[in-house]
């Protein structure tokens, strides 16, 4: 007698839209793929390697049709309603039964058959799979917009590789829906809580980032239409598993049809991880699925379109940094510039660039030789030993005028192990029209930019006017060389960020808030930047933002949410070897360095921008206890989380 679960299986066989059928069925479904016996143990390590595509659910032993786990009375010779069949890594046919394969069915507590057939060799793998959570998207209030359109899902072949194993490497396969914008949480913490499902998104925004190039052409599915408002949202999909078997171009092999899924006798509704996959192979974040763990999204980019995720404890931190940076000892109302979550948001576009370029100098006293500040290079080397850190390229970016002294400045960081290892230090100036666009891109080629993100630190920022005013009013123009182009340029450049941390208006990158300068700051109409950053971070003092920039940095490394989409849930990325994590807790701020490079530059003769004092201070405030406090309620909150992962 067959069970309900089971008749619902036979009756799903003969339906054509089995995409939205499954859904409505209210069972869990899997992917499908059935390999010789020697190449079981490799297709294995390469699920293990790739989890996010590949959540292996259960693995059968040589010749089992059943799979007892999953479902009870299942034959998975028969019970999909079409198969395809591979011959050297070749699709030759598909077919609605794979029992002219094998003489016939075995339980697992059977012994193998005496004969020998081709079935008896076969290793099947059962994989998590993407339709097990639309019905809990449905739930949730967001649209499934492939099964509003009565299509299967989109799935296309990136340009991302998978992590190979053994003989198996292919590239990533993702599915596409699209989702309203004002949706995206609920998107991803529906799925997040799915982990054998795929789990969370691998990517939201621009496709041609993953190397998607036409949306109207999936390699598999059906095209599913976007409404306004929606937003491409891509999911690691099972049908990796696929250009897999076209890869290593096995003798034979079988898969189910993509969209033609196994449907297992596990309710929809169960809990999300109802099978135990041996312990060595489970992602972190498939077994603690705690709520402090949810991603949440984040728009990072416009040109081109790019979200990014990250925890909620990880947020919850980062914005524990932002009130602290935020603190206005020298009571310059700066608070009435601030914004929520700038400092996020520079720290997300950070964490995906590859290679960042940083400027700063402020050339306030005018009167004295050297005519720099002592706010702005200390925060500019706290942000950049982080990002060489975390294998991130590194420029500074100098006045002419300053740079003999700033090689020597970071020769002597490094050899106090301020900063981690010497870095380029370039200038620019502008001998053309071209100038900026060439400065930035290789060959004047803006789809070859040098760099992805710019970040100034108390950088003079160019007024209305083209001036370049200190907080007195005084115009620096002759001492400043005009960087602010490579701000301007980059926002007509796709894949560029900006970011400008300051603490006054007229800083490079204020423009973003010029309109709150001018009203709310003192001389504000005349000294405030009109050049805008994407990130307008805005600190007690600007030193104090490149130090939560660090610590930001930090924090978003060792969340396993943000870990995971930056590595598009590929790889065991989800933890770090102690090593690695050592070298990123010795290379945040700490008061000794921070005091240590301050030390150099007034050795250097650099002053105090509000005094001018040649002393241990900045804007007019004593390293101790002003600086050391900030940098260590920065650290010990950042130490404090990273300690206490849920």
């Amino acid at each position: 007698m067959l069970t309900a679960v089971r008749a619902v299986r036979c009756y799903l066989r003969h339906l054509r839209n089995i995409s939205k059928s499954a859904m409505d069925s209210g069972y869990q479904q899997a992917n499908v793929v059935i390999l010789p016996n020697h190449l079981a143990n490799d297709f294995e390590a390469f699920c293990r390697s790739n989890q996010a595509p590949l959540p292996l659910l259960y693995r059968s032993q040589s010749g089992e049709t059943s799979c007892p786990p999953l479902a009870k009375l299942a034959d998975i010779r028969t019970d999909i309603s079409q198969y395809c069949v591979y011959h050297e890594g070749r699709l030759v046919k598909t077919v609605s039964s794979l029992q002219n394969y094998s003489a016939q069915p075995r339980t697992s507590s059977e012994q193998p058959a005496v004969h020998d057939d081709q079935w008896s060799d076969m290793v099947c793998f059962y994989l998590g799979c993407s339709f097990g959570f639309e019905g809990k998207l449905k739930k949730a209030g967001v649209p499934v917009r492939n099964v509003e359109q009565g299509r299967n899902v989109s799935m296309y072949r990136t340009a991302v590789p998978c992590v190979p194993a053994g003989v198996f490497s292919c590239p990533l396969v993702v599915t596409m829906r699209p989702i309203p914008a004002e949706l995206l949480d609920a998107a991803a913490e529906v799925t997040h809580l799915n982990p054998l499902a795929h789990g969370a998104p691998i990517h939201i925004g621009d496709p041609a980032l993953l190397g998607i190039q036409d949306l109207s052409r999936p390699e598999y599915g059906e095209p599913v239409e976007l409404q306004p408002g929606d937003v491409t949202v891509f999911w690691a999909c099972g049908v990796t598993a696929i250009e897999a078997i076209l890869s290593s171009k096995p003798s034979l092999a079988f898969s189910h049809s993509p969209g033609c899924m196994f449907l297992t006798d596990l309710p929809d509704s169960a809990p999300s991880s109802p099978v135990s996959p041996p312990s060595d192979s489970v992602d972190p974040l498939a077994t603690n699925l705690s709520p402090e763990l949810t991603p949440l999204s984040f728009l990072v980019s416009h040109n081109p379109l790019f979200y990014s995720l990250a925890s909620q404890k990880a947020v919850v931190t980062i914005r524990q940094l932002e009130t602290i940076i935020g603190e206005d000892p020298g009571q310059r109302g700066i608070k009435a510039l601030f914004v929520q979550d700038e400092l996020l948001r520079s720290c997300l576009a950070l964490s995906h660039s590859s290679s960042v370029a940083i400027t700063t100098g402020f050339p306030t006293h005018y009167m004295h030789s050297p005519p720099d500040e002592t706010d702005g290079p200390p925060g500019a080397i706290a942000m950049a030993t982080m990002l060489l850190s975390l294998g991130k390229k590194v420029t500074m970016i100098t006045d002419k005028r300053a740079l003999e002294m700033n090689k020597a400045i970071i020769d002597e960081a490094v050899r106090k192990g301020v900063l981690k290892t010497k870095i380029p230090l370039v200038t620019f100036e502008d001998s053309g029209p071209d100038s900026a666009l060439h400065f930035l891109c290789h060959h004047g080629d803006p789809r070859k930019p040098r760099y992805d993100h710019l970040v100034a630190i108390e950088r003079s920022g160019r007024a209305e006017d083209g001036n370049y005013y200190n907080m007195r009013a005084v115009n620096i123009k002759h001492l400043v060389d005009p960087i602010d182009d490579l701000f301007i340029i980059a926002k007509d450049i796709a894949g560029i960020s900006t970011t400008g941390i300051g603490d006054g208006g007229n800083e490079l990158g204020m423009g973003k808030l010029k309109e709150r300068v001018k009203s709310l700051m003192p001389n504000g109409s005349l000294i405030a930047c009109v050049v805008p950053a994407d990130y307008a971070i805005t600190a007690g003092v600007s030193n104090w933002g490149g130090y939560a920039v660090a610590c930001g940095l930090y924090l978003l490394h060792t969340c396993p949410s943000h870990q995971r989409y930056l590595k598009k849930g590929l790889g065991l990325e989800h933890t770090h070897p102690q090593e690695q994590l050592q070298d990123w807790t010795n290379n945040l701020p700490s008061v000794d360095k921070e005091e240590s490079i301050l030390s150099t530059l007034v050795r250097f003769g650099i002053r105090s921008g509000k005094t001018a004092h040649l002393a241990m201070e900045v804007d007019g405030l004593t390293f101790h206890p002003t600086h050391s406090d900030i940098i260590t309620q920065l650290v010990e909150v950042t130490a404090g989380s990273a300690a206490h992962k849920p």
